[in-house]
């Protein structure tokens, strides 16, 4: 596109204006939507697991104290990771052989409709059971979102859309702290209730958001090639190929700073609620004034987040992807090692929290801004859904190890448990060491897709 002098008021050539266009818009607008809803989903149940547990465990004949809560709140917060991971490497493998949108359409209508369902639960481990369903259809929106991005924003602001996409999940953090700090005297059930509000945007997402070109060719040139009875090693089945080398060494990258960055995130996002209401309890201060200060931590923990999920993109443009992940990791080990270990006033933890959220959202940010780069289209959507899921998969210890090792180690106190589940999950950071630059790279391609249709996409034609 080229500005005249009989257009001057049309945007400059060079200009970012000018390179992205309204098709990039609206795919950045529906998947950063679905994002945001599927963080707010998830939040929302953070928020209100201690009174939750409160009012299940007596249903299930089980006794109410911090251990219990920690427990059993930690098991229904693993088998939702647990399904997150199942999930997105199922949906991821249906993306690559179906499409990014139909798929990513049916994921956000299951995570929507079943954690509503969740308001309905009478024992905790009902509402274990549909947080497993739930993590299924939540596990789609990140692999195959950040593919979807990835392929339609091909131009030199793709890392900064794929950063700012991932900023909705704490978008929907803030959104859903905002939500129970209005409505959270009414009671959790009510709380789960809302959050079948993602189920609209599929309506959003079927209608104006295309299927990218660049796997609608990789679709049609597998098909082409099997009528005719070719077969090349694009063929074999997904999962095969990313086990196996070239490709095993960028998943194994992709594993441990995923299991790095998710295992910190979760354990704090998990447990910060219930140590402020344990220091909240341990002053005397009302239910009321406690879940008063819990929706404001979480206000400014997301706020913090959305900033390190919208920038990680143009830090990593700046500085490159590895030096851009060190500095997430950095500011992540810092602050928690300062907020969790050690007694602070209340004020002292609303100051650093958003330093903590800016620091462990970034490194979410780059896991899914980073994995599109690894993987060529024919594999790209399992290939993040893989390392994610496999991360997931670890992660659901997270929360649980915290809880149980609360209890019998450290006398209930969450925060010294957190820490040191944090502590061993920053050891993803070691991938850092194998992990390759692709800073000013363009994404990798199919080789099979142009010899076997005669279709060239834009960037095997750069």
């Amino acid at each position: 596109m080229s500005a005249s002098a009989s257009t001057p008021a049309g945007p400059a050539p060079g200009t970012w204006r000018a390179e992205i266009t309204k098709t990039q818009w609206l795919v950045l607008l529906g998947t950063t939507m679905g994002w945001a809803l599927d963080g707010f989903a998830g939040s929302l149940y953070a928020l209100v697991l201690g009174p939750a547990m409160t009012e299940l465990l007596p249903h299930s004949g089980i006794a109410v104290n911090g251990g219990s809560i920690g427990l059993y709140g930690g098991l229904t917060v693993a088998l939702f990771l647990f399904g997150w991971g199942t999930g997105g490497i199922l949906f991821g493998i249906l993306a690559d052989y179906f499409g990014r949108v139909r798929v990513l359409s049916v994921g956000i209508a299951t995570y929507a409709i079943f954690t509503a369902l969740a308001a309905f639960a009478d024992t905790w481990w009902q509402l274990g059971v549909l947080r497993f369903i739930a993590g299924l259809g939540s596990g789609v929106e990140a692999p195959v979102g950040a593919a979807l991005v990835a392929e339609v924003w091909r131009n030199r602001y793709r890392a900064r859309a794929c950063g700012v996409m991932m900023s909705g999940y704490a978008l929907g953090f803030f959104l859903a702290a905002l939500a129970y700090a209005v409505l959270g005297g009414n009671g959790w059930r009510l709380m789960m209730g809302i959050a079948v509000a993602p189920a609209l945007l599929v309506w959003f997402i079927r209608r104006h958001v295309p299927e990218p070109a660049e796997i609608t060719d990789t679709i049609a040139a597998r098909r082409d090639r099997r009528e005719r009875g070719q077969t090349v090693d694009e063929d074999r089945f997904v999962l095969r190929r990313l086990l196996s080398p070239p490709l095993l060494h960028r998943t194994l990258v992709g594993t441990a700073l995923a299991t790095g960055s998710l295992v910190a995130f979760w354990s704090v996002s998990t447990w910060y609620p219930q140590i402020i209401r344990q220091a909240a309890a341990a002053a005397s201060l009302s239910p009321e004034v406690a879940n008063g200060r819990v929706a404001v931590a979480s206000m400014l923990f997301n706020a913090g987040g959305i900033l390190g999920y919208a920038t990680w993109g143009f830090l990593a443009d700046a500085v490159g992807r590895r030096k851009a992940f060190a500095i997430s990791f950095a500011v992540s080990a810092a602050t928690v090692a300062y907020l969790f270990p050690f007694p602070h006033t209340y004020g002292q933890f609303l100051a650093v929290i958003p330093i903590a959220g800016f620091g462990l959202y970034g490194a979410l940010s780059g896991i899914l801004v980073y994995g599109p780069e690894l993987f060529p289209p024919s594999v790209r959507a399992t290939g993040i859904a893989l390392y994610n899921g496999i991360g997931r998969y670890i992660t659901a210890c997270g929360p649980l190890v915290a809880g149980v090792i609360a209890a019998s180690w450290f006398g209930g106190d969450l925060g010294l448990a957190t820490t040191c589940v944090v502590a061993v999950g920053m050891l993803g950071a070691l991938g850092l060491l194998f992990a390759p630059e692709t800073r000013g790279e363009a994404l990798p391609t199919d080789p099979a897709v142009a010899t076997t249709t005669g279709t060239i996409t834009e960037e095997a034609r750069a």
